[in-house]
This record gives C-alpha cells, sequence and structure tokens, in this order.
C-alpha cells in the first residue's frame, strides 16, 4: 500500500464526524429533548449513508450528496422555524418550539 494513496473511506468518515459534531455543537439545542439512541442512530445510518455512496459511486457523488443534505437544514432554519414563529438559530420561544415537537416541558406549564 502506497503512504499517500487517498482512496479510502476516512475522508468521508472524518468530514461526516465534523459535521455532526459541529452541528451538536451549534444546533444541538433543537434535539435537547430527543433520545440520546435516536440521536446516535442518526449519525451511525448517515455514516453508513455517504460511505455506501462513497464505496460505490464515488467520492464526488458523496460530497455532493453530503452538500445537498445541507439545503433542508437551511430552509427549516431560516425560512420553516420562523415561520412558525420560532427563531431558527435560538429555537425560541421555546413554548412554540416545544410544542412544535410535541414534547412536554413542565416549565411552560400552568400551576397544576
Amino acid at each position: 500500500m502506497n503512504i499517500q494513496e487517498t482512496d479510502t473511506l476516512w475522508l468521508e468518515i472524518a468530514l461526516v464526524s465534523f459535521v455532526f459534531a459541529l452541528g451538536n455543537i451549534l444546533l444541538g439545542h433543537f434535539e435537547e429533548k430527543t433520545p440520546k439512541v435516536k440521536r446516535v442512530s442518526k449519525f451511525i445510518v448517515a455514516l453508513c449513508i455517504v460511505c455506501l455512496i462513497s464505496y460505490y459511486f464515488g467520492r464526488i457523488a458523496a460530497l455532493v450528496l453530503l452538500a445537498v443534505s445541507f439545503v433542508p437544514v437551511f430552509i427549516i432554519h431560516l425560512w420553516w422555524l420562523p415561520k412558525k414563529g420560532i427563531n431558527g438559530w435560538t429555537a425560541e420561544p421555546k413554548e412554540n418550539y416545544y410544542k412544535l415537537r410535541g414534547w412536554k416541558n413542565d416549565n411552560f406549564e400552568g400551576p397544576l
């Protein structure tokens, strides 16, 4: 094996891992009540899809898929959430965001 060989899946693994790490740091507050197993499963499924696309169709196809996957994120955070009265960056007001996600938060419930 040539030490300069770059025809491996490590680039794809690193990119997907970086995107998920950055996403969790910057946008993790949007998933605060999502079960951890669901969040980890989402990462594993995305990683497998990107690696399979890269393996069968080439690195360019995998990178295009990764880039195109940002389109729904931008649409949701920049257009759809503000249309619903929720800040796309801070998920505020939390009461509206929790209601939209179907989450219950006792902080927003009235007295019993």
